[in-house]
């Protein structure tokens, strides 16, 4: 193993995060104008193997059985499926022999051909030979206390984040970013992901197929910072289907007809996610459910809800100038159903403000109240925070 040296030991790395921050927004907001001009359609869907030539990924403890062969089987039988059924729908494949890519490279195939969809497979591993079946993951940082300070999926991040390690000069190409440095990970609090409620429900979607079989034991959702998928400019998930470290995993990953069966998940999975991103800006709606959130100018909402709670009326305020007070969950450039799961119970009022709709829950006169609601909030929204509503422009609060 390469030795996993911090790439920056000095204080200058914390001036590339705004830079970086720029960057990352400046192309979201290309690509998000690019595409609104366009009918919404899932016309090119890019499919990543993971790992390649010398980067042989996770490695069976008979020493027979390569992560990186597994991969690229299944990405293959993913995009045949999905090329006989959808002859319309571009497919393009990160790599299609035994070939090491870089991570950069990996998600420039993607962002240059304008994809609606990036799919990243992987093979799990564990010291123990215990944890089997699968798990999907997207951009962003678990806060389960419990676990790791930056990710619930630690382990996870750092194997496949590591193979920035075997490129040469990877500190300057990678712009301080290290996989073995949590530090590194302070990147994802200043990342505002355009894509996250897409990213979301495919995730959502491939979740519920491979609880089908052939491995049936689902890991969860979650959200982790992955270098490949910051580094993508459209829905990404990342999936990690199976343990190579797990005799019965291993078997059904080895074998032709575990590998169909994967695969033919992840395209039902494509396929239902298809339809309903297809000709919707509103992707996740539910069937029967056609609203979306009031969209205001600094009125008050009618009402807030809480996840199994019971709905809190509030009294409609008329429009004053003076200063309001809520907690801002979500900033998207979507208007969303106004039951979207992506809002995780709450109701939330919808600003609009630019290109951008700002999702705020509550609305008070007072900022306290703000305050105490947002205590709920963040348990499911860890990066919500109060804001001050005023004649329609939603800041952030900040004490004196």
């Amino acid at each position: 193993m390469p030795n996993r040296t911090k790439i920056i030991q000095y204080p200058y790395r914390f001036f590339l995060f705004p830079i970086l921050l720029f960057s990352f927004l400046l192309n979201a907001e290309l690509c998000i104008g690019q595409n609104a001009k366009k009918e919404l359609k899932l016309s090119t869907v890019v499919i990543d193997a993971g790992h390649g030539g010398k980067d042989p990924g996770c490695v069976s403890k008979d020493k027979k059985t390569y992560e990186k062969n597994i991969t690229l089987s299944i990405a293959k039988l993913f995009g045949q499926k999905i090329q006989e059924a959808y002859p319309d729908v571009k497919v393009i494949y990160t790599r299609t022999t035994d070939k090491y890519l870089t991570l950069n490279e990996r998600a420039a195939i993607a962002n240059k051909n304008d994809a609606n969809l990036f799919v990243s497979i992987h093979i799990n591993s564990n010291d123990s030979s215990s944890p089997y079946g699968f798990s999907t993951h997207i951009l962003g940082q678990s806060k389960d206390k419990n676990r790791d300070l930056f990710s619930y999926n630690m382990d996870i991040c750092r194997r496949e984040n590591s193979v920035i390690l075997l490129e040469e000069d990877y500190g300057t190409k990678y712009q301080g970013f290290d996989p073995t440095d949590p530090e590194s990970f302070i990147f994802f609090n200043l990342m505002q992901n355009a894509f996250y409620e897409q990213s979301l429900n495919f995730a959502a979607e491939v979740d519920g197929q491979m609880k089908k079989g052939p491995l049936t034991k689902s890991r969860g959702i979650s959200q982790d910072p992955f270098y490949l998928l910051w580094k993508t400019t459209m829905p990404a998930v990342l999936i990690e289907a199976g343990f190579i470290s797990n005799a019965n995993d291993v078997k059904t990953l080895r074998s032709e007809t575990g590998r169909e069966a994967i695969a033919t998940r992840l395209f039902d999975a494509f396929s239902q996610f298809k339809k309903k991103y297809d000709g919707s800006l509103d992707y996740g709606r539910e069937q029967g459910s056609a609203s979306a959130p009031a969209v205001k100018d600094g009125q008050e909402q009618g009402s807030v809800s809480k996840p199994g709670g019971k709905e809190q009326d509030r009294k409609a305020a008329e429009k004053t100038d003076g200063v309001r007070y809520g907690v801002q969950i979500l900033a998207l450039s979507k208007l969303l159903p106004e039951k979207d799961k992506s809002f995780k119970g709450y109701a939330p009022l919808a600003y609009k403000c630019g290109n951008v709709y700002k999702y705020v829950v509550g609305d008070f006169e007072k900022v306290s109240l703000a305050k105490e609601l947002h205590q709920s909030v963040k348990s499911r929204f860890p990066d919500s925070f109060v804001v001050e509503i005023k004649e329609g422009e939603i800041t952030r609060f900040r004490e004196n």
